[in-house]
């Protein structure tokens, strides 16, 4: 069971997601240019980088490699373009003409050519239905994902947003453009992902701390059929004791319960996670004794990595273990703690220098 609490201060507005009553995800609602479909202006090829800079109307202009350009555009010619990764302060926005529109079960791709469905749909006998429905409804020239939140329903809930994100993708083809740069359609916004995302879920609530925002949520929630009570509680933080949770996540240093601890560090390029075995010392060989750390650490690993949204590429330096069997162990475990994660991941093996790696996609864009 699900409750989502908004909490707006004075420096921003926090949306935290409660799994039975535990903090799981925390997001800070920023504006996102991210999922915006633009005319664009291409401004100059820079064909050293096989790339170009495009002008899509925003305060700094995109970038788009080739391999993300499904046409040859020249400068000054208009290409319509969708924002992949956010913009940050050193670079521009990443963009993309590999078009998505995301709905609630489908996600329609215009002018792909393949269909392929969330890993986490694991029954071969339910992914085998829901790609023999998606098949037959969707248009030629055209490709699809089937998401998680597809499974088990019906062909005709399907059909329905099926047909809606094609009507939204004729109507930003047709729009007609007398000047570019200009946006021909608006991504939701964090707020409406998340409910979209979570409303199957079993949302029993929303809590805001704010009257104003408590009014832009009922709003949101008038286009969806299930019934989520939204309750304004102006000491939403205390209410629920979260205040010395949200503290932990701005700490590099996490201790565990038997005494070990990880670190996290956040370079550009990866996340680097390091497992500590502090004040632990076990009762019995060296061996067992980092593997039982090492099993601590995987749980929290897992549960920072959703919480704190890390995304990209992730290195863990696990206490080094001799025995490969507890290496696969680890291994699955930290699979195991990840299906609980609304993001892919991906894990890969053990180098020789005893480092797991893993990629993990953001939620949401923030660097």
């Amino acid at each position: 069971m699900y409750e989502i609490i908004i909490d707006k201060n004075k420096v921003n507005t926090q949306i935290l997601i409660l799994e039975n009553g535990i903090l799981v995800e925390k997001y800070e609602k920023k504006e996102r240019l991210e999922g915006n479909i633009y005319v664009g202006k291409i401004k100059n090829k820079v064909e050293g980088m096989q790339a170009a800079f495009v002008d899509i109307g925003e305060a700094h202009n995109a970038f788009i490699h080739n391999r993300d350009m499904e046409t040859e555009a020249k400068a000054g010619s208009p290409i319509l373009v969708q924002i992949k990764k956010e913009e940050t302060t050193k670079k521009g926005a990443k963009l993309t003409t590999k078009i998505m529109l995301t709905g609630r079960y489908i996600i329609l791709m215009p002018n792909a050519s393949f269909i392929t469905i969330s890993q986490k749909i694991e029954d071969e006998k339910e992914r085998n239905r829901l790609l023999e429905i998606v098949k037959q409804m969707i248009p030629e020239k055209c490709g699809s994902i089937i998401r998680t939140s597809a499974e088990g329903k019906e062909k005709e809930e399907l059909q329905e947003e099926m047909e809606k994100l094609i009507k939204q993708w004729e109507r930003i083809k047709n729009t007609k453009i007398e000047e570019f740069p200009k946006k021909v359609y608006q991504s939701p916004t964090m707020l409406q992902k998340i409910i979209l995302d979570l409303v199957d879920k079993k949302v029993t609530r929303i809590l805001v701390n704010d009257l104003e925002v408590k009014k832009q949520v009922e709003q949101e929630l008038q286009n969806i059929e299930e019934k989520i009570e939204v309750v304004y509680q102006e000491d939403v933080l205390s209410c629920f004791g979260l205040e010395t949770a949200l503290a932990k996540l701005e700490n590099r240093k996490i201790w565990l319960k038997s005494g070990a601890f990880i670190t996290i560090d956040k370079t550009e390029a990866l996340t680097a996670i390091d497992v500590n075995s502090g004040k632990y010392i076990g009762k019995q060989d060296l061996e067992q004794t980092s593997y039982e750390v090492n099993a601590e650490a995987t749980e929290e690993i897992a549960k920072q990595i959703r919480l704190r949204d890390i995304g990209g590429i992730i290195i863990i330096d696990y206490i080094d273990m001799n025995n490969e069997e507890n290496k696969e162990k680890i291994k699955g475990l930290l699979k195991k703690y990840c299906k609980k994660d609304r993001s892919k991941t991906q894990i890969e093996e053990f180098t020789k220098l005893n480092l797991l790696e893993m990629t993990r996609k953001h939620m949401f864009s923030n660097d």
